[in-house]
């Protein structure tokens, strides 16, 4: 059966649900400042799914578009920002739901794309991904590899699903830490209990991946709780300033890019 979505286009284009039968999958975290937010203003994580781009880490925090408003025409929501302009198309399909994009600006621009799913999950859940698939880890993580952190490394490398001897595949209960991940796939599946979610994107000719957020109650310092994002992107790191070749999205003569995020009810990795 089709996923069930809402978006908001006056707040930043947020999805605030996405819902199989009586499942809902995306969390929330009540904000009031969500509710005015300005471009260039630090994040507000309400929960829902956020569309960050020109990147998510680093500056503007967690892009340039979740703090803007969004028009709708048709069935077309479309955000303009100084140096590009993001139009989305989401659709019911017969097992989920289709997201169409396209960015335009001038060739040669580059950017990472993330959407950036907040997802409510038990602590039983877990995220599956064909195994050995390469995965970066980040700094925050370091004092739980096997390894010492490369001086300077903005992340480090291993194969999934426990890169650098740190298990991420189970999503878990609240522990104190919290740690970001990329891995190099197009598609992954969060099982939970009987659910099954698979989140998924195509870009031709763009680097792609799946970010994973699992926050176990590690952030933010003062006042932490439990969220675990699950964010297909285009681009292989969080911050754009720490994109090295092929490491981010490029913007090719033609002026424009188009891809596509797919959610679908029910498991769909190999």
């Amino acid at each position: 059966m089709p996923l069930a979505f809402t978006t908001d286009p006056a707040h930043g284009g947020r999805w605030t649900s996405l819902r199989d039968g009586d499942r809902e999958w995306l969390w929330h975290r009540p904000d009031p400042a969500r509710q005015h937010v300005a471009p260039g203003g630090a994040f507000v994580d309400a929960g829902g799914l956020e569309e960050c781009l020109p990147t998510v880490r680093g500056l503007p925090d967690h892009g340039d578009v979740w703090s803007r408003p969004w028009s709708r025409g048709g069935d077309t929501e479309r955000v303009d920002c100084d140096a590009f302009t993001l139009a989305r198309t989401v659709r019911a399909t017969a097992d989920g739901v289709e997201a169409h994009y396209t960015l335009r600006a001038d060739p040669g621009y580059r950017f990472v794309w993330a959407a950036h799913a907040l997802l409510d999950l038990s602590e039983n859940a877990e995220l599956r991904a064909r195994a050995g698939v390469p995965t970066r880890i980040f700094p925050e993580a370091s004092s739980l590899l096997d390894t010492p952190w490369p001086d300077g490394a903005p992340w480090v490398e291993g194969d999934w699903p426990a890169p650098c001897g740190l298990r991420l595949d189970r999503l878990g209960a609240e522990d104190g830490t919290a740690v970001g991940a990329v891995l190099a796939a197009d598609r992954v599946c969060v099982h939970d209990g009987r659910d099954r979610l698979t989140l998924a994107v195509t870009a031709e000719g763009q680097p792609v991946s799946v970010a994973l957020w699992r926050n176990l109650g590690g952030f933010p310092a003062t006042a932490p709780y439990r969220s675990t994002g699950v964010e297909p992107m285009l681009g292989r790191t969080f911050d754009l300033a720490d994109a090295g070749p092929g490491d981010a999205a490029r913007v090719p003569d033609c002026g424009q890019v188009r891809w596509r995020l797919t959610l679908t009810a029910g498991c769909g990795c190999p």
